[in-house]
């Protein structure tokens, strides 16, 4: 006698159901955006926090973007971190490697960048000032510092965090050190790379700002200095919200170059 069975009704049987769809990414960001100017307004006009609204610092902006001040002073701080973000990460990354791919590099050079990780960029000011003079170079060497760490413990992580099986089999296939570096190891670090970059590039901002506070003769900490001054709370908000436009757009950036050079990655 055939032995009928009842149809199998566990969820794995059953078709899958679709996933909810989630707004875009951009639209979201535009109500987040919306969303805080609307709550900073109400703020103002409420007198709930003793500062000036959107209308306020979005006139005194198009003064100083009219004058010729906020972009001079945007263009100086920018050219800084660029040049001190560019020569922190060109020198961070050969540096990780070599870290983690070399103990006894490791072992030489990990003490010193602790030791330096464990004291803040803004500290080091002061003394970058005195040997180095009240010029660019100080600020840009801040930068580079500042950069430098963030990014060197990223890519050292990378190299250190690499899955020994795939190291393993290619040395297996036959593969010399020099290709398996090459085509296993830096592949493998690349992300870990590129987040101490965006992190690097973070601290780059804050330390330019704290470097021109203490002397600049222009620059958005400088603007932002001499306003605070006079009481110019406006201006003071102009610096900051170009401060972050800047650096989210150089971050946007960051992670375009990430999803480019790192497609191969599974994400959520």
């Amino acid at each position: 006698m055939a032995v009928i069975t009842a149809p199998d009704k566990t969820p794995a049987a059953s078709a899958p159901r679709r996933g909810r769809r989630t707004p875009p990414v951009l639209l979201l960001n535009l109500v987040a955006l919306l969303a805080g100017v609307a709550v900073w307004a109400i703020a103002a006009a409420t007198q709930l926090v003793d500062v000036p609204g959107p209308l306020s610092v979005g006139s005194r902006a198009v003064e100083l973007v009219q004058d010729g001040t906020l972009l001079t002073d945007a263009l100086a701080s920018l050219r800084r971190v660029f040049l001190g973000f560019a020569l922190g990460t060109a020198l961070a990354v050969p540096v990780g490697f070599v870290m983690g791919w070399y103990p006894v590099a490791r072992g030489l050079l990990e003490p010193y960048v602790q030791f330096f990780r464990t004291v803040p960029p803004l500290a080091i000011i002061p003394l970058a000032i005195v040997l180095m003079g009240i010029g660019e170079t100080p600020k840009v060497f801040v930068i580079f510092l500042a950069a430098f760490l963030s990014s060197v413990v990223a890519a050292f992580q990378g190299v250190v965090g690499v899955d020994r099986t795939l190291i393993n089999a290619a040395r297996v296939l036959g593969a010399p050190d020099r290709v398996v570096f090459l085509k296993v190891v830096i592949p493998a670090a690349t992300p870990f790379l590129l987040v101490g970059m965006r992190i690097g590039l973070g601290a780059a901002w804050g330390t330019v700002v704290a470097a021109e506070l203490i002397a600049a003769d222009k620059g958005l900490g400088y603007e932002m200095m001499h306003a605070q001054t006079y009481y110019d709370i406006p201006t003071i908000f102009v610096g900051l919200i170009t401060i972050g436009v800047i650096g989210l757009l150089m971050d946007r950036l960051l992670l375009l170059a990430e999803r480019r050079l790192t497609g191969w990655q599974e994400r959520r």
